[in-house]
C-alpha cells in the first residue's frame, strides 16, 4: 500500500465518520481520479429512506457526475469496508479500475469474503484489489458503532 492509499483512505475515513454524526452505520468512499477525489460518500441509508445509498453508490453517482460519464475505467474506489453484492457489481459496471478497501466484512463482503464479484472471470470487467488498507483503524471504527448500538438496546 502507498502512501497516496493511505492519504485517500483516511479521506474515506473521514466520510465515514460524518455518516455516524448523522446516525448511519459508518461506511466511507471516495474516488479518485489521477490525485483528485472526484466522488465522496458515507451511507445514507437512513438519512435518504434509500436501501441503495450506500457509502460507495454514493461516491460512484458524484464520480459518474463529476466525468460526465458512467464508465470510471481511470478511477480508483477507496472504501473502509469490504463492498457488498450490490457495490461490488456497481463497481464493475462502473468499470473502476483498482478497489482498495479497509476490512473485510466477513457477513456480506463480496470481494472476497462471501463472492470474488471484483475478479469474477465470467463478468465483462476486473478490477485490482487491494485489501487491508488502514484495518485497524477501519476494523475498530465499525466494530465501536455496532458495539454502542448493541450497548443502548
Amino acid at each position: 500500500m502507498g502512501n497516496m492509499d493511505t492519504v485517500f483512505m483516511q479521506a474515506a475515513l473521514d466520510e465515514a465518520r460524518r455518516a455516524e454524526e448523522q446516525g448511519e452505520v459508518p461506511v466511507g468512499a471516495v474516488v479518485v481520479s489521477g490525485s483528485a477525489i472526484i466522488g465522496r460518500g458515507g451511507n445514507r441509508t437512513i438519512t435518504l429512506t434509500d436501501p441503495t445509498a450506500h457509502a460507495e453508490i454514493v461516491a460512484l453517482r458524484q464520480a459518474a457526475l463529476a466525468k460526465g460519464n458512467y464508465r470510471l475505467e481511470d478511477c480508483t474506489l477507496y472504501v473502509t469496508v469490504e463492498p457488498c453484492a450490490m457495490c461490488a457489481g456497481a463497481a464493475v459496471q462502473a468499470r473502476i479500475a483498482r478497489l482498495v478497501y479497509g476490512c473485510d466484512d466477513p457477513k456480506a463482503g463480496a470481494v472476497y469474503s462471501l463472492f470474488r464479484i471484483a475478479d469474477d472471470v465470467r463478468l465483462n470487467h476486473r478490477m485490482e484489489v487491494t485489501r487491508g488498507a488502514l484495518q485497524e483503524e477501519c476494523a475498530a471504527m465499525i466494530r465501536g458503532f455496532f458495539q454502542k448500538k448493541r450497548a443502548t438496546v
